[in-house]
């Protein structure tokens, strides 16, 4: 019987950074991205950094794509051939992209390309985007440090991506305008009137839970939210984009009401710069109740 050898891997819409899953052992591919007519590769053609800035420069706005079915079985291959017997891929939730079903599509013909392959390969569906599932998956590769097993990981994994809430409201309505969430004219009133809308995701669905006048009025709002939603004693993560001065107000804030701090303090990434735009602050916590 192989001696089991456990391998993590996930898509670049976790927000995890190349050189934290490098050190962890977290095997990433990268989302296809296309700005201005160039097809590029978060994480391998720009950091998160460079990006808030292009997004701000961008005439045409950019797009993200499916990781193909491809190029999810030469990641199988490669690791397989690493000697690995279990791969656990965490997906980018199903309910926002394709990438998990071509992984199901992608196991299928990794089996009847290798019949003889003894690698098992466990599938997890985010349910949500950037820091909903990377957080998991960056603990998991703690826990496998550990000793943890395939069980394990894979529970603690989705059992926090049934209960993770994304949280978050964009500074500016410029972006959330071009990319089509919310009406030109909407976003007008909401400019004229000083209005932020206060956005969740659970499960891949947003929408706005409140809006917000003032900027001074964001950050007591989240704390609010934070605490009528939070499972008790549970870590949560701060979101940050492009300013992180409001984002680390906003982390004192909530230390001092929750009598913690946060785990970390997480930069978006492409999916969501591309939605709401690089000028954004939010959380992520684990809530009280299953997303539905």
């Amino acid at each position: 019987m192989l001696k089991q050898k456990i391998k993590l891997m996930t898509d670049s819409v976790s927000d995890i950074s190349k050189d934290r899953a490098e050190a962890l052992g977290i095997h990433l591919l990268y989302m296809p991205i296309s700005i201005e007519g160039k097809a590029l590769r978060e994480e391998i053609d720009f950091t998160k950094e460079e990006f808030y800035k292009m997004i701000d420069e961008a005439q045409e706005y950019p797009s993200t794509a499916q990781i193909t079915p491809f190029e999810i079985q030469e990641a199988y291959e490669q690791i397989a051939a690493e000697g690995y017997t279990d791969l656990i891929f965490t997906t980018i939730g199903s309910g926002g992209s394709g990438t998990y079903n071509n992984a199901v599509m992608a196991r299928e013909q990794y089996y009847e390309d290798h019949p003889q392959s003894q690698m098992k390969i466990h599938l997890v569906d985010g349910r949500n985007y950037t820091a909903t599932y990377g957080y998991a998956v960056v603990e998991a590769a703690k826990k496998l440090a550990r000793g943890a097993s395939v069980p394990e990981l894979i529970d603690y994994m989705d059992d926090w991506a049934r209960h993770a809430g994304l949280y978050f409201v964009p500074m500016t309505l410029k972006y959330v305008k071009r990319s089509g969430r919310v009406s030109a004219a909407a976003a007008f009133a909401g400019e004229l009137l000083g209005l932020k809308p206060f956005c969740r995701i659970c499960n891949c669905v947003s929408n706005v839970i409140q809006k917000v006048r003032g900027e001074q009025n964001i950050i007591p709002k989240m704390v609010e939210v934070v605490k009528a939603d939070i499972q008790p004693h549970s870590p949560y993560i701060v979101m940050q984009g492009s300013d992180t001065k409001i984002a680390q107000e906003f982390g004192a804030a909530l230390t001092k009401a929750l009598g913690y701090p946060p785990e970390c303090y997480w930069n978006i990434g492409a999916a969501i710069c591309c939605n709401a735009g690089p000028h954004v602050v939010g959380f992520v916590i684990k809530r009280k109740e299953e997303t539905v």
